[in-house]
C-alpha cells in the first residue's frame, strides 16, 4: 500500500493546488481532523485535506476527489462526511484513478491494486474491471460537471 510519505510532498501539493484546495500534514499524535473513517485515514474540511505520513494514497485521493465532486454549496460546509449519492461516490471513484496519473510512481495500475487490497467494492469485483467495463455513469458524471473533459482527462476545476 503506497502512503503519503512514499509521495513527494511538492507532487501532492502541486496536485492539490491545481483544485485550490490544501493539504495538511498532521503529526501521528493526534487524530486527523475531519476523518471519516479514523485511524490514518485521511480528512476533509471544507477545501482542505488532512493526512499523516502513513495514510494510504488511495485514501488521499478519495477524500481529494469528494471536495472536487461536491458543488460549492455543498463544500462550504464539508467536516468530515462527504455524503453525496452512489453515482456521486462512483464518480469519486473514478476521478480518483485519473489523478493518480498525475503522482510520480504512483499511476492508475498501483492504485487500483492499492484499492482492492482496502477493500473497495464493485460489481464486477476488481477495481480495474470496473473502471474499464463498468463506469461509463461514472464517466458521463463527470463529463457533464465539467471535471473530466471529452478524452477523460482531468480538467483541474471543482464542480460548481
Amino acid at each position: 500500500m503506497l502512503l503519503v510519505s512514499d509521495v513527494s510532498r511538492a507532487v501532492l501539493d502541486e496536485l492539490l493546488q491545481r483544485y485550490g484546495l490544501q493539504l495538511v500534514l498532521q503529526e501521528t499524535d493526534a487524530e486527523i481532523t475531519g476523518s471519516f473513517w479514523g485511524d490514518s485515514e485521511a480528512g476533509i474540511v471544507g477545501r482542505t485535506v488532512y493526512v499523516w505520513g502513513n495514510t494510504p494514497i488511495h485514501s488521499l485521493l478519495h477524500e481529494t476527489c469528494h471536495v472536487i465532486c461536491k458543488t460549492e454549496d455543498r463544500r462550504v460546509g464539508l467536516d468530515r462526511d462527504a455524503g453525496g449519492d452512489d453515482l456521486e461516490e462512483a464518480a469519486v471513484c473514478y476521478l480518483q484513478v485519473i489523478l493518480a496519473d498525475h503522482i510520480c510512481g504512483v499511476g492508475r495500475g498501483r492504485l487500483m491494486l492499492d484499492m482492492d487490497a482496502w477493500g473497495y467494492s464493485f460489481r464486477l469485483g476488481q477495481t480495474r474491471d470496473w473502471f474499464q467495463n463498468d463506469a461509463e455513469d461514472a464517466a458521463e458524471f463527470l463529463t457533464n460537471h465539467g471535471l473530466l473533459d471529452t478524452v477523460g482527462e482531468a480538467t483541474f476545476r471543482l464542480r460548481q
